[in-house]
């Protein structure tokens, strides 16, 4: 059995050949085309050609010449229909099973898409009806040119209209209502067009038939702005892409296309001769659409609004799709100034500067972090430990392995310039990123960094906690199972630390432990008073925010004691590379990862 020229056709347009080809040949790019070693003759010089605009192959040795489907049978020796399946489940595509039930559906899509494309040509007549002059002027005071409104088919829904009557002329009143284009008025019983007094915007598949519409009110109205289609068994709003049928054809120019937020935004750059522009249909960007973007270009752009709501939208969309991203497939963002939309802006502006505000552009990582940023105060320890634990989680969501290590890399080298104390952290780490900004270092620890620069950071801790333990007592000896687990690098601190964790495990109250110490350990007691400087930070703390400071501590202890044991394995492998060592190494390196 055959199966349906769309089905083919749909796996043509989300894989480019160059995407399938580049499995077997090594291909190098050579202005709108690349070249390779022919897989079917052996050759010293490239005369393998593939033109992804064109959808081919072409072999100049050989005489081979075909799609991507060809490609697969001639190449792994296989049928067309599993060369489909191969294909289709690469595009991301459901595999086509040829049911009776199937065929029914195609003959269901059919009709469907013949109702959309009557109701698109009829309303886009309408458009430019005298009577309807209201609508023509509120989109040339737009500056949409006649050309732009041709090529998208825009139309206007009349208030009174009889198309219904039309269309029961050739159509059953059920295939008519399963297009979602009509309700029934529950008092009249009559069928109401859902567009009515809107100017309509045809939602097409990345085929160009339209299976959808959007819609905007031209006047003052208590209405919604922009209604959209409702869902039906073949318009999901999750799945489809606003002009991406036109923007992919700029593919084989770009690896951007600009994701902007409606209709009117889309079709306003469109007009500006930015093509490569699309937008989500109706709901917020799914993981769904995005990766079918990323079956045509590698680099989208996300340009929301420039108000509050837009960027909020826009930091929802980074922390959402930010799992999905890889070394090929990534995701920016750009922010247009003072609140204003891509429309507003390229009006205002023009093109060009529009398109010098697009090279700015943000990449996803960069762009959480600096909006995580911007919402804390780095003065406040506190704040800045729960901004630290938020991009660490976000990190660990990332689905790519690799990336998901180079990206915490970067955000934990970020973070060391947070404080003074975490940037004494020797870099042992491979830099991923190449802009590095410089942060406010935090104001309660500035002093005791002057202080204090001559000691280690592990020094530094050891001397905060045994300054906390010896100060706070009653707060220590709820911590006793935690700072048991640790070891102090400085064996007199470690000597220090087990008497009192000793004393206090035995149920001595603190008055007599501080005696005994105070006694014996007058010394050391000095030195910590003298170099942790701590006092600074828990001046007026509440004790809940001693126990937080302590916490933090302990966990700052055992990551530089991994990072310790880490630098001395690196150097041992240096000099012999042992397996062992190497497999102590990568389980040190994820534990500091996941702490």
């Amino acid at each position: 059995m055959k199966y349906p020229k769309e089905y083919l056709d749909e796996i043509k347009l989300r894989l480019k050949v160059s995407q399938v080809v580049g499995k077997t040949v090594q291909l190098k790019k050579r202005g709108k085309e690349f070249i390779g070693l022919s897989p079917f003759k052996n050759e010293k010089s490239p005369s393998f050609t593939v033109n992804d605009e064109k959808e081919f192959y072409h072999c100049f040795s050989s005489g081979e010449h075909g799609n991507i489907f060809d490609f697969l049978m001639k190449t792994k020796s296989v049928g067309f229909g599993e060369a489909v399946r191969t294909l289709a489940a690469e595009a991301g595509m459901q595999p086509y099973r040829f049911s009776n039930f199937d065929k029914k559906k195609d003959l269901r899509f059919q009709t469907y898409k013949n109702i959309f494309k009557e109701y698109s040509n009829y309303f886009h007549k309408e458009l430019f009806n005298v009577d309807n002059k209201e609508a023509l002027e509120y989109l040339l005071k737009r500056d949409l040119k006649k050309n732009i409104i041709e090529e998208f088919q825009l139309g206007y829904v009349p208030w009174q209209n009889n198309f219904y009557e039309k269309l029961l002329k050739n159509y059953s009143e059920e295939e008519i209502n399963l297009t979602g284009l009509y309700y029934k008025n529950d008092k009249t019983g009559k069928f109401i067009d859902r567009f009515n007094s809107r100017v309509t915007f045809p939602v097409n598949n990345i085929m160009g038939e339209t299976i959808a519409f959007g819609g905007r009110i031209i006047r003052e109205s208590k209405l919604a702005k922009y209604i959209n289609s409702p869902e039906t068994e073949f318009y999901k709003k999750g799945n489809m892409i606003f002009n991406l049928d036109k923007a992919k054809d700029t593919r084989s120019e770009t690896d951007e296309v600009l994701i902007v937020e409606g209709y009117m935004d889309v079709v306003s750059v469109y007009s500006s001769g930015i093509k490569n522009v699309i937008s989500n249909s109706g709901t917020a960007l799914t993981e769904r659409q995005i990766s079918l973007i990323w079956k045509f270009f590698d680099d989208p752009i996300i340009c929301l609004d420039g108000d509050e709501s837009g960027q909020k939208g826009a930091l929802r969309i980074a922390e959402k799709l930010f799992t999905l991203i890889n070394e090929k497939n990534k995701i920016y963002f750009s922010i247009i100034p003072d609140g204003k939309d891509p429309d507003d802006f390229i009006n205002q502006n023009g093109k060009d500067e529009f398109l010098n505000l697009l090279k700015k552009k943000e990449i996803i990582q960069s762009f959480i972090w600096n909006n995580y940023l911007n919402e804390i105060d780095q003065s406040d320890p506190y704040e800045v430990s729960r901004f630290e634990k938020q991009i660490k989680n976000l990190s660990y969501s990332i689905q790519d392995e690799t990336l998901k290590k180079y990206v915490l890399e970067d955000y934990l080298e970020k973070i060391k310039k947070l404080t003074p104390i975490q940037s004494s952290r020797q870099n042992y780490r491979y830099a991923f990123f190449k802009k590095k900004k410089n942060y406010q270092i935090l104001k309660e620890t500035k002093l005791l960094h002057q202080k204090t620069k001559n000691l280690s950071k592990i020094q530094i801790i050891e001397f905060s906690i045994l300054y906390i333990i010896l100060n706070y007592l009653d707060l220590a000896s709820k911590k006793i199972e935690e700072l048991s687990q640790i070891e102090f690098l400085a064996e007199k601190n470690e000597s220090f630390k087990n008497l009192i964790i000793t004393s206090l495990s035995e149920g001595n109250d603190s008055e007599a432990i501080k005696t005994k110490i105070n006694d014996e350990y007058d010394k050391i007691i000095r030195e910590i008073n003298e170099n942790s400087n701590i006092q600074i930070i828990t001046k007026n703390k509440s004790d809940q925010d001693i126990i937080e400071l302590l916490n933090e501590l302990i966990l700052d202890h055992k990551e530089q004691s991994n990072l310790r044991k880490i630098e001395s394995l690196e150097q041992k492998l240096i000099n012999n590379l042992d397996e062992n060592s190497y497999s102590e190494l990568i389980k040190l390196k994820s534990q500091l990862n996941r702490d």
